[in-house]
């Protein structure tokens, strides 16, 4: 079996100023703290003679690789991306970055913040603009109905607030 991956859709572009500050330090801890690191590790590694064998000089080689791909893919990322700073002219309607508080049919709230899709994290309740359940709330405002499908069947919300900031 090939190595080959069909090609993914790209993530929208847009990020709020905190989702850019974890991607940049990020950057600056696997750049500038993490690849010397392994970098001094792999070259003691190497000294000890017999690479083949060289279980140091070998992963070392791996991470080496591991954090060059993730830095040029940061570093690619970090320029296309548009950093949202300033809430939208009608604040009474969902878009990028919004806090949503959603109610469902037996009462129970969520309450969700729009980010982009590099900085989502169901958790802390981050979801991405790209998701399904962000993409039925965008557009809609105070008191409005969303129905979205689920993997146990489609489950209709309540928008009951909407904040930015």
């Amino acid at each position: 079996m090939g190595r080959y991956r069909p090609p993914r859709r790209r993530g929208s572009k847009y990020i709020t100023p905190e989702g850019e500050q974890a991607l940049q330090a990020e950057l600056h801890q696997l750049w500038k703290v993490e690849r010397p690191e392994v970098t001094q590790a792999v070259h003691e590694a190497a000294k000890n003679g017999d690479r083949s064998e060289n279980g140091d000089y070998i992963y070392g080689k791996r991470r080496l690789r591991e954090i060059d791909s993730r830095v040029r893919f940061l570093n690619k990322r970090l320029d296309e991306l548009e950093v949202v700073t300033r809430p939208p002219d009608d604040t009474g309607r969902i878009f990028f970055g919004a806090w949503v508080t959603l109610e469902d049919e037996s009462g129970e709230e969520q309450r969700w913040r729009i980010v982009g899709p590099d900085e989502f994290d169901l958790g802390a309740g981050k979801l991405s603009m790209d998701s399904p359940m962000a993409r039925a709330m965008l557009g809609k405002a105070l008191d409005d109905e969303i129905s979205v499908a689920t993997p146990s069947g489609e489950k209709t919300f309540y928008i009951v607030e909407i904040a930015y900031g």
